[in-house]
């Protein structure tokens, strides 16, 4: 059953996050003044920084990684939420552009981050890694070994900073597309994953077997209705999200031409 006091404490796990933020406070405190002389401490991006680091552990290191792993789909698609919405967006939010922009400014990263942060290709990497580790061969292989679900995580929360990168870039060398451009993207996204919310939603099998066997830890609640659950939380959330985006990215465009008048 749920052993809902345990918490993840492998090495690679915390100490990797605590590695993230000690260079973090390296990069921003001692050394602040030779990457960005005169540039104050950047706080309020520390905060969303940080704040991003606790959130990925939230939802790799707490209970919600086991109930998710070996019970319910729905609690392993809130979690994939977690990864792919609130945390890429706050460590994106949290990296001051003098921070970045000496290492993507070089000239041998120019080509490739030009393409990479070309919203085509965002777009590509982001529906092309969240659908391909749905597939039940690759998704099922994750649940059954733990590195390669941890590999499947950090690919999600890796191609999510892609994701929000034409919206969020915090880069004046690979700068945020026009607002437009932003309002086009979210949209296109949320349509290209369409095939794979229907496939999980309305799949008259479950898909997953791992799943299909679990105990039940809700009374009366079948693995097919969990997964059903799962698909509405991954389109209806999906939606949100990109809706507000849009939602966002209008109102700045309306500002700006307001503005421009």
């Amino acid at each position: 059953m749920i052993e809902w006091s345990h918490w993840h404490n492998e090495p690679y796990l915390v100490g990797g996050l605590i590695l993230l933020g000690w260079l973090y406070a390296i990069l921003t405190g001692p050394l602040r003044g030779w990457l960005a002389p005169g540039e104050p401490y950047p706080r309020k991006h520390a905060v969303k920084f940080y704040a991003s680091l606790v959130i990925f552990y939230l939802a790799v290191g707490s209970p919600l990684d086991q109930i998710g792993e070996r019970f319910l789909f729905s609690a392993h698609m809130v979690q994939h939420a977690i990864l792919m919405y609130p945390a890429p967006i706050l460590m994106l939010l949290g990296l001051p552009a003098w921070l970045v922009d000496p290492v993507l400014g070089r000239p041998a990263l120019r080509t490739a981050g030009r393409i990479l942060t070309h919203p085509v290709i965002c777009g590509l990497i982001y529906v092309l890694v969240t659908s391909v580790w749905h597939a039940p061969v690759l998704y099922e292989w994750a649940l059954q070994d733990k590195l390669v679900h941890v590999l499947e995580h950090i690919m999600f929360f890796g191609c999510a900073l892609f994701y929000w990168w034409p919206q969020l870039s915090p880069s004046r060398v690979f700068p945020r597309r026009s607002y437009a451009v932003q309002m086009l993207f979210q949209t296109g996204v949320m349509i290209s994953l369409t095939p794979l919310y229907a496939y999980i939603t309305f799949s008259p099998d479950v898909l997953y077997p791992t799943y299909e066997f679990a105990p039940r830890v809700i009374a009366n609640f079948s693995a097919a209705e969990d997964q059903l659950l799962a698909g509405v939380i991954m389109k209806i959330g999906g939606m949100m999200v990109a809706l507000t985006a849009v939602a966002v990215s209008f109102y700045h465009w309306y500002r700006q031409t307001e503005t421009k008048h």
